[in-house]
């Protein structure tokens, strides 16, 4: 039934992209000389640029929820997008309580409780990692194969004014994340949401999750933003919150929005504070694909020779089908607009701020890996560690995060009939 599905996916992209996806689809046959606006916006996109975001939003260290450096991120964000002249910028307030964690008995309650979540299986694991085996007896390689817990040691971070910045607990109470629009000329009540979320955990920079997917969308936002760009359908940029403790603000979003669809507020204005949703692209750790870690459990120095990026949905959804045309239109787009890696379709979206839009539109995500295989098997090590820093990454790190800036930006522009004023 997959295989099914996926060998038709093809054949109905022109359903999703119209006369736009039969051209895309031909997939170059004959060379094209026309002018196409869509290009135009994908060289505008820049490897310093998108730099220099992931930079802006790494000065505030991990931005772990619930702290004063998350707000300040929040504010920084905000700042940004109104400087790009993005439209309605606002932000989602919700509240993040939770339950406190149930006590654990022995002594890796003791440590559970002085370090935070995953604290006290690291202390009961020989590696320190939250992972049994790599003593007496144990195989290295076959341990470090299995992905690291998230990091609650400040110890385990060697630069001071880094470890100083994330020093602050995080508080339960009123949390806030983002949100600006592209209004679309021709249809302003139809939209694609385009999302990355803004906190991090781990004691770095935050660096790869997710600074480098919330600066796809910030530059995603500042092309559309131009003033010569026009979209005839509206877009959506989200900088989600709280997704490492749950997808808290992603799911704020759909709760407090869901319902508001395609409603024109004040009736006859011409106005629609949260179009219809058309699809959903989420952008979570977009910059490692050098393979599985090395013997000594680090990250392999280069990216591998068949680094990719993997375009995901979820067979299990109720609008499966829909993502699944969605993901491959996103893949031809790759094919036509992409200048350094290719892209890979899989069925196994999860653990990101797409999946709670995933039962209501057609929800995809752009990632360095696959979610479960690649990253649940540890292929980035720096994953939730003090190594999720500038200086752990190069420019051929970043510029996949930049090929998949280009991905989006070619197969939205699409979607939404960009155009560029002469």
């Amino acid at each position: 039934m997959q295989l099914n599905r996926i060998a038709l996916a093809c054949c109905s992209l022109a359903v999703i992209l119209g006369t736009r996806g039969t051209a895309l689809a031909q997939g170059g046959a004959q060379a094209d000389t026309a002018y196409d606006p869509v290009r135009d916006l994908v060289g505008r996109l820049d490897l310093e640029k998108y730099k220099n975001t992931i930079k802006g939003l790494a000065q505030f260290g991990d931005r772990k929820q619930g702290t004063k450096r998350n707000r300040d991120a929040v504010d920084w964000i905000e700042a940004q997008l109104k400087s790009y002249g993005c439209q309605n910028v606002e932000r989602i307030t919700y509240q993040y309580n939770p339950a406190p964690p149930a006590p654990r008995g022995g002594a890796g309650a003791a440590a559970g409780a002085a370090g935070g979540r995953g604290a006290g299986a690291r202390a009961a694991s020989p590696n320190g990692r939250g992972r049994a085996g790599n003593g007496p007896g144990g195989s290295r390689i076959f341990t470090d194969m299995r992905e690291a817990g998230v990091n609650n040691d400040s110890l385990r971070q060697p630069d001071l004014a880094i470890r100083a910045i994330n020093m602050e607990p995080s508080t339960p109470g009123e949390r806030q994340e983002v949100i600006c629009l592209k209004v679309g000329t021709k249809y302003p009540n139809e939209m694609y949401v385009i999302g990355g979320h803004m906190d991090g955990i781990g004691w770095g920079q935050a660096v790869n999750d997710d600074a480098s997917g919330s600066a796809i969308v910030m530059e995603l936002a500042r092309i559309f933003s131009m003033p010569d760009v026009q979209t005839e359908r509206s877009i959506r940029f989200a900088l989600w919150n709280n997704e490492e403790t749950g997808l808290n603000g992603a799911r704020a979003y759909v709760e407090q929005r869901a319902a508001m669809q395609g409603k024109e507020i004040p009736a006859g204005s011409g106005k629609y504070p949260e179009p219809k949703w058309l699809g959903m692209i989420q952008h979570d750790m977009m910059m490692v694909d050098h393979g599985p870690p090395t013997a000594d459990g680090k990250l392999a120095p280069e990216q591998r020779a068949e680094a990719d990026i993997n375009i995901e949905f979820a067979i299990t959804s109720k609008m499966a089908d829909d993502a699944m045309k969605l993901a491959f239109a996103f893949k031809l787009a790759n094919n036509k607009y992409a200048t350094h890696y290719p892209a890979t379709v899989g069925p196994h979206m999860t653990n990101t701020d797409s999946d709670p839009f995933k039962d209501l539109v057609p929800a995809i995500s752009l990632r360095e890996n696959e979610r479960g295989a690649h990253i649940g098997g540890n292929w980035d090590p720096t994953h939730h560690q003090p190594t999720d820093v500038l200086t752990t990454f190069t420019d051929k790190d970043f510029m996949l995060g930049l090929t998949s800036a280009q991905t989006t930006m070619g197969a939205i522009g699409q979607l939404i009939g960009a155009m560029v004023r002469k």
